[in-house]
């Protein structure tokens, strides 16, 4: 039956499905995991980093991480393409808000905007939805740090800690498990993190060639500050939580 209505987005099956935008979403399913976790004082991105040669040099690039602006940064899930196209569309919108208004643009509408244009992409014939999901770290002096995540149909919602990508719904079931209703430190959160993603990884071995990790948070100086750790930074982060040993003994 699917295949009378599959061919566009803007046909309706008489279940009232569009199966282009499941396709979408079906194919983030089969990405690499990302996760989000929103701290007291900051938020913690972190993403599974699929290698797919030892030949690939993997410090030029970051795979799953990218810094919107000065206070917006995103984890993604899907395809990678379809990220960088509307990476760059969310950062001129950000850059254009800020040179009209001399201020940051609030994160919230910066992630309505985004949204609004991958609505669009399912409403029009001709165009595909983009198949990729974003998680978005931010700060603004509105609400403080906020943690949303959008979809290839347009929704966005907050969130106090989610997962997408691969094995996105035992990530789920974890971080509902070990979240505090009453909220966590950074450090905390940044260990919840390791661990969930040690659980959820397709990897057999851990380690920080197959992943990738960043906070969000307030320096010294109260300036927000996106961090990317470094390969031996994650090293240290997974040696206290004794996952780099368990995995090479495995």
């Amino acid at each position: 039956m699917a295949r009378r209505y599959d061919s566009r987005t803007t046909i309706f099956s008489p279940e009232g499905r569009l199966y282009q935008v499941e396709y979408a979403m079906e194919a983030i399913s089969h990405a690499g995991t990302a996760l989000g976790i929103l701290a007291t004082d900051g938020i913690v991105l972190a993403a599974e980093k699929k290698v797919t040669s030892k030949l690939l040099e993997q410090s030029t690039s970051s795979e799953k991480l990218y810094v919107i602006s000065d206070h917006i940064a995103v984890a993604v899930a899907g395809l990678t393409a379809d990220a960088n196209s509307l990476i760059n569309h969310v950062r001129q919108q950000a850059q254009r808000y800020l040179i009209t208004y001399k201020e940051e643009i609030p994160v919230e509408q910066l992630v309505q905007g985004l949204c609004d244009m991958k609505q669009g992409y399912t409403q029009y014939g001709g165009l595909r939805p983009f198949g990729v999901s974003f998680l978005y770290a931010g700060h603004d002096d509105h609400h403080g740090f906020q943690l949303y995540q959008s979809d290839p149909s347009g929704n966005y919602s907050g969130w106090k800690a989610t997962c997408i990508g691969a094995n996105s719904s035992n990530a789920q079931s974890i971080l509902k498990q070990e979240y505090k209703e009453e909220g966590v430190d950074l450090e905390t959160a940044k260990k919840m993190a390791v661990r969930v993603l040690s659980k959820t990884m397709d990897a057999t071995t851990l380690g920080s060639d197959k992943m990738e990790f960043a906070t969000l948070s307030k320096n010294a100086k109260g300036k927000i500050v996106f961090k990317v750790f470094k390969p031996e930074e994650i090293e240290a982060l997974l040696k206290v939580e004794n996952l780099l040993q368990v995995k090479e003994e495995e």
